[in-house]
């Protein structure tokens, strides 16, 4: 592992994105960024980065870049286009998707990589975009181990834990994981709430004894203050909910694992979607129960975004 600054590109500047590269920035490394919103990036260019006008640009100035994007469609695009950044990159650059990818998409596009010279890293992250924009979300690691190793140090400025998850890949799949329970204990946290206001209890004080039981969650500790202001802003989209409960049937399927309780929410996604829109905040999927009974989810004192 190097501490060595960098230079390090950055595509893909939106909720999560701009946060990760301003951490890199921070960090005193030299990033160049593009976004199809050049506006995303004004922020960082006040701070040191510098504009680029396509990902084929960022990669001839950098030797790590690094995308973080929304869907496979647009990471093969910003990736392996007509002007992406496997046109850009000099032999023996690495390329590291912090992005929530298929797996046989990363996959498909590291052997890629490797037949045209590049190290090809999957680092997806996990906890929150609050916890990126203080630099400690936490980053899972697919790929070879001493690729990993010689890129600790940039991972480690954005976010920790770092953990290393396996081969490539490996990441791709743990990631989904982790947000498929998050959607289930999103749906449940809604429901528990309700519960507690039709039952007559304070909802700050139902959140109160829920954080400190055996029934509390990550999601019920962050997640549940923004129903509870009213905001609903985590920063997280239905549209990207919705792929991520995809790729996880998907594997149910193919690993022969029945998924019941995540095909449930998967359903109360696709009603949340249709009710308030792709680009609705995931958190509104409980707005279903209360428009459903009539009532809402607030009590005082909670923020409308998380700190």
């Amino acid at each position: 592992m190097s501490n060595t600054k960098r230079n390090c590109g950055f595509i893909g500047l939106g909720h999560l994105g701009v946060y990760l590269a301003a951490s890199l920035v921070r960090a005193g490394h030299n990033v160049t960024i593009n976004d199809l919103n050049k506006s995303l990036g004004e922020g960082l260019i006040g701070k040191g980065a510098k504009w680029a006008n396509s990902p084929k640009e960022v990669a001839r100035a950098s030797e790590v870049v690094f995308t973080c994007l929304p869907s496979p469609r647009a990471i093969d695009t910003v990736v392996d286009g007509e002007t992406g950044i496997f046109r850009g990159l000099k032999k023996n650059a690495t390329w590291i998707d912090m992005s929530t990818n298929d797996r046989s998409e990363t996959l498909r596009l590291g052997e890629i990589a490797t037949k045209l010279g590049f190290n090809a890293l999957e680092s997806p992250v996990t906890g929150g975009v609050h916890k990126a924009a203080e630099g400690d979300i936490t980053v899972l690691v697919g790929g070879d181990p001493k690729v990993f190793a010689d890129h600790k140090d940039l991972l480690e400025a954005m976010g920790r834990p770092v953990i290393y998850v396996g081969e490539l890949g490996s990441a791709a799949v743990i990631k989904v994981i982790t947000n498929m329970l998050a959607f289930i204990h999103l749906v449940a946290c809604g429901e528990a709430l309700m519960l507690a206001k039709k039952g007559g209890i304070d909802l700050g004080v139902a959140f109160e004894v829920i954080k400190n039981s055996s029934g509390n969650s990550f999601v019920h500790e962050t997640e549940g203050q923004v129903i509870l202001n009213g905001s609903y802003d985590i920063g997280f989209t239905m549209d990207l909910a919705l792929k991520d409960l995809g790729f996880a049937m998907e594997y149910g399927r193919k690993f022969g694992v029945p998924l019941d309780l995540a095909s449930t929410v998967q359903q109360a996604f696709v009603r949340a979607k249709e009710q308030y829109g792709g680009e609705a905040w995931s958190t509104q999927v409980v707005k279903l129960l209360e428009d459903a009974l009539g009532t809402d989810l607030r009590a005082p004192g909670f923020p409308a975004r998380l700190q």
